[in-house]
């Protein structure tokens, strides 16, 4: 669900960007008025998580390959807009460092999983957790709003892939940037992400949800204890996700819509030319690689980066912040 560079057009990318700009000004504004100082750092963690979950590539129907997001987590454990931001600064790390998305698409890319997939899949998590009492409502509302959030965002997605060939060619009728039209990229997204995709991130979801529960029931933002205390079981949880990363080196083919343009040109029998003659970034770590390193140990030195980032730019957050409110008083 990551586009690439040069699969939308400069205007495409500057209509999303310009429609995510309010929703990060009102997010960073509800994050500074909702979340405790001391809980800030907590919401790196829970990045790290969405950081991680999309590093875990999973086979889909067609030969393809997907991930979960995590957004829905975050959105449940401290708030949407908190959702909002930590993915977002996940999914530029992803882009500047490792190539996972394009520089010009972070907009779009933003739009769809960073804002329109927490805030959906939130909404039904309230929805159904208002209706069904306890931990069974809690769990099946985040199992059910991850599932719903995360197909939200492909179908945007392939929306967006799909009106490109419609809108944007050349004199002959060429595809300029993404040659497929919406009556090809939705079916050929939604397939995997309804049958598989969805489900991992349900998963992932209710699995990560139910262990902060049971091993640390004040890493939410509900209850304003101290944030930083008795991480231990939380640590231990994020080290073997980044041990277990190199597994999603398993999942062989890339994700629809993500393709080179040679492996572009060999479906469709030409190279578009928006992604012939289009801008390209030179991340650090292409593909999570480093060097001549095999790609497991490249995929667990991105993973440890992207979740050191992560902690140190939500602990620097929390030291700019307002001092925080007494709850108790």
């Amino acid at each position: 669900m990551h586009i690439p560079e040069n699969y939308l057009s400069p205007s495409t990318c500057a209509v999303a960007t310009v429609a995510m700009a309010p929703v990060w000004y009102c997010a960073v504004h509800h994050v500074r008025e909702e979340v405790p100082r001391e809980k800030m750092p907590l919401i790196g963690i829970a990045a790290a998580f969405c950081f991680l979950a999309m590093m875990f590539n999973i086979p889909l129907p067609g030969g393809t390959t997907g991930h979960a997001v995590c957004g829905t987590l975050i959105a449940i454990l401290f708030g949407p807009w908190s959702a909002v931001l930590a993915v977002s600064i996940a999914l530029a790390i992803q882009a500047v460092l490792f190539g996972d998305g394009g520089i010009l698409a972070f907009g779009a890319n933003c739009f769809n999983m960073a804002f329109v997939l927490p805030f959906v899949g939130y909404a039904i998590y309230s929805l159904i957790r208002s209706r069904v009492e306890g931990e069974r409502g809690e769990l099946l509302g985040a199992a059910i709003g991850s599932y719903v959030g995360l197909n939200v965002a492909a179908l945007l997605c392939a929306i967006e892939f799909g009106i490109q060939p419609l809108l944007f060619t050349t004199a002959d009728g060429a595809a300029l940037y993404c040659p497929y039209p919406v009556w090809v990229s939705v079916p050929a997204m939604m397939l995997g992400h309804l049958t598989v995709a969805g489900l991992a991130e349900a998963g992932f979801t209710v699995g990560i949800l139910a262990f902060l529960h049971s091993a640390v029931p004040s890493f939410g933002i509900e209850t304003h204890a101290a944030g930083t205390s008795g991480l231990a079981p939380v640590i231990g949880l994020v080290v073997a996700l980044v041990a277990a990363t190199p597994l999603g080196l398993l999942a062989t083919g890339d994700a629809w819509g993500e393709w080179a343009a040679e492996d572009l040109a060999e479906m469709v029998g030409y190279t578009p030319a928006g992604l012939e003659g289009g801008w390209e970034w030179s991340s650090l770590m292409p593909d999570y690689s480093v060097g001549a390193l095999p790609e497991w140990v490249g995929y667990i030195l991105s993973a440890v980066i992207g979740v050191a980032l992560l902690v140190i730019i939500f602990r620097l957050a929390a030291n700019l912040a307002r001092p925080t409110v007494d709850f108790d008083a």
